[in-house]
């Protein structure tokens, strides 16, 4: 079973600028949580014990908000907020399941997933891209029971406009198992309109295997002078091990960008509201 995630937080977050500029931009509220609250509770769900956070020493912030235990102990002690109350053990939870590792130098998602070596004890982890929220549905525990019936790696996959292929990596279907699952036969990171292979996506979440940490090693910087997951990725591919694309049912916020991140508190407190409406015609 897959029960181990990793997390790259260290990103400078220019696309979310003059916001990142003094903030983290995974601790920014999204619906009066930090979006990075809903990866994590993504990776509960779906049955994961242990999460590296991949952070710099930039982002420190981000360890500090999971380790402000006198904070809390103070303020309770003065005030017998329930709310209060309860936010601490849910840091407490969160804290007690985290780890965290340094990529000081920004050289790409490859090398971010590099530095979590050492921590990877099973054949398979998770990895979570937290700009890309999905919501309604568990995309990783969906990818859990794909991974668990083919014994395979999968990538969360949905079809984009082919005018924006070049924002993404995007793959080459080989063979149909389902309606939601295709074996890939390769994936290239963000091509051209022209030389895209389809319009087939792959978005922030993977299965991956342990084996790729030597493909990384291999790798030379390739576009933005990045080390880029999606090139480890073919490599094993040409080694035969299988990937699946998993078309994921639930909707996909990007909030990695302004637009997106404004959008994304919107789509998520139509459903809190409709969560509170419900609750409201119970009573």
């Amino acid at each position: 079973m897959i029960k181990q995630a990793i997390i790259p937080l260290a990103g400078l977050g220019t696309r979310l600028l003059p916001l990142t500029s003094v903030f983290a931009k995974e601790l920014l509220p999204i619906n009066g949580r930090p979006g990075i609250e809903y990866i994590i509770d993504e990776c509960i769900d779906a049955g994961i014990k242990e999460i590296v956070f991949i952070i710099s020493t930039k982002k420190l912030m981000i360890k500090k908000y999971f380790y402000s235990d006198q904070f809390y102990k103070n303020i309770i002690k003065k005030k017998k907020d329930p709310r209060i109350i309860n936010e601490y053990k849910k840091i407490l939870k969160y804290k007690n399941k985290i780890k965290f590792v340094f990529q000081n130098i920004p050289k790409g998602t490859g090398d971010a997933v590099l530095k979590t070596q050492k921590y990877i004890k099973n054949k398979y982890f998770l990895m979570l891209l937290p700009d890309d929220l999905i919501i309604r549905k568990n995309c990783s525990k969906s990818m859990i029971k794909v991974h668990k019936k083919y014994q395979a790696s999968v990538m969360a996959s949905m079809k984009v406009k082919r005018n924006n292929v070049s924002r993404w990596g995007v793959y080459k279907i080989n063979k149909k198992l389902n309606k939601r699952n295709y074996v890939i036969d390769g994936v290239v990171e963000k091509p051209s309109v022209k030389k895209a292979p389809s319009n087939n996506a792959v978005i922030g979440r993977y299965i991956l295997p342990r084996t790729i940490f030597k493909k990384i090693k291999s790798l030379k910087p390739g576009k933005g002078k990045e080390i880029h997951i999606t090139d480890a990725i073919q490599l094993l591919i040409n080694d035969k091990e299988k990937f699946i694309a998993h078309n994921f049912e639930g909707k996909y916020l990007d909030c990695g960008t302004m637009s997106g991140y404004i959008n994304s508190s919107k789509e998520i407190g139509k459903i809190w509201n409709y969560v509170w409406l419900a609750q409201a015609m119970l009573v």
